[in-house]
């Protein structure tokens, strides 16, 4: 039997058109817990590596005969070696090439809309990080919001639509992955816009980005609209797109809330939170398309692979939008927060431009889930 490498980029694929795969994860159980790849299609065992150094005989009964059986570990080396006990066996079977560490960084171009004056709008789908980031094309030029360090990706995605990447922007000052800005500006000459409020450490230039700046893409009609929007960091400022999508940053998701804990100011800015979501959003036009900055579980995904929702749905649906005690929310938003997000204060240093950790640093700094959202 044989054994076969599968890409981040094909299990990506399964997972959005719900393929069934059964995953063999040999990390073990705390790292299997925290973080695994998901979709509706999966079904999984977590069997530690060490625990099959003996053979995999045990298991054979555990292993479905009828889909494909995929093996996962931190790296690839370890699957590799379980794969090939189990084609031994007689089984057919493929590893995780890179394992969870490819996972976490493969990005899913996903085309949002059209946009005015032959514009588009795509979302970067980080799947196995929960990390959204978007590029609006226009006219040959682009722009870029909230990119991750894989910056190569954008730029060839930009080149492969004959376009120039001009603008870089970061909604905020990010805490749970490294930002790809600061590099994407000095590959590309591009401007990289910041708001200044969460810029006064930075220690590199930068264009200050104004409420209520706006940006052209293109000699078109198609703006970025800047919206100041703190709560989640106090600098976050949201974005409307061609006047039809919200780029909500890490304010609002689909199905949660930003948390205001990450820069230690909870209590400072649980009110500029809630000020942004009740009052400043509620200003908007009901019909936007809220794309925010990241996702929470694989079933926020739309069919089409997007993660997307109508403002007036969120505030019908989404429990954070419709506390009406202030006290309660404010509780809700203290007291009811996940674990920090892995390694968030040498994130923001980072992002911050203070230190300069080597590439396989940045990797394990970023391992593991994001953690953005109040529960």
């Amino acid at each position: 039997m044989t054994v076969n490498p599968m890409t981040a980029q094909e299990v990506t694929e399964k997972i959005l058109n719900n393929d069934q795969l059964f995953i063999l994860d040999v990390r073990n159980e705390d790292a299997f817990q925290d973080w695994k790849i998901e979709g509706k299609g999966i079904t999984y065992l977590n069997i530690p590596y060490f625990d099959l150094l003996d053979g995999v005989e045990e298991i054979l009964d555990q292993l479905p005969s009828d889909q494909d059986i995929l093996v996962v570990c931190a790296k690839e080396g370890s699957s590799i070696m379980v794969a090939d006990m189990l084609s031994e066996e007689k089984r057919d079977v493929y590893y995780l090439q890179g394992g969870m560490k490819a996972w976490s960084e493969y990005l899913e171009p996903v085309k949002v809309a059209d946009l005015n004056d032959g514009g588009e709008l795509y979302q970067f789908v980080r799947i196995g990080k929960g990390c959204l980031s978007y590029m609006v094309i226009s006219n040959g030029e682009a722009a870029i919001i909230d990119a991750t360090r894989m910056t190569d990706a954008y730029v060839a995605f930009a080149e492969n639509k004959g376009a120039k990447v001009v603008h870089i922007f970061d909604t905020h000052l990010h805490a749970d992955h490294i930002s790809g800005g600061r590099k994407l500006a000095a590959q590309t000459g591009a401007t990289y816009w910041l708001p200044p409020k969460d810029a006064a450490e930075v220690t590199f230039d930068y264009a200050p980005l104004e409420d209520q700046e706006i940006v052209k893409v293109g000699d078109t009609n198609i703006t970025i609209h800047a919206i100041y929007s703190p709560g989640h960091t106090i600098g976050s400022t949201s974005f409307v797109i061609d006047e039809q999508y919200l780029l909500s940053g890490d304010i609002l998701f689909i199905d949660s809330i930003g948390r205001p804990d990450l820069a230690g100011k909870a209590e400072d800015w649980v009110q500029d939170l809630r000020d942004t979501l009740y009052t400043r959003y509620k200003e908007l036009s009901d019909e936007l398309i809220v794309l925010p900055a990241h996702f929470m579980t694989i079933d926020e995904l739309n069919d089409d692979g997007t993660v997307s929702e109508r403002l007036d749905t969120l505030f019908k649906n989404n429990h954070g939008l419709n506390i009406e005690n202030e006290e309660e929310f404010r509780k809700m938003v203290t007291e009811n927060l996940p674990p920090q997000p892995n390694a968030y204060q040498e994130i923001r240093e980072m992002n911050m431009g203070k230190t300069n950790p080597s590439d396989e640093d940045q990797r394990e700094m970023e391992i593991g889930p994001n953690r953005c959202a109040v529960r």
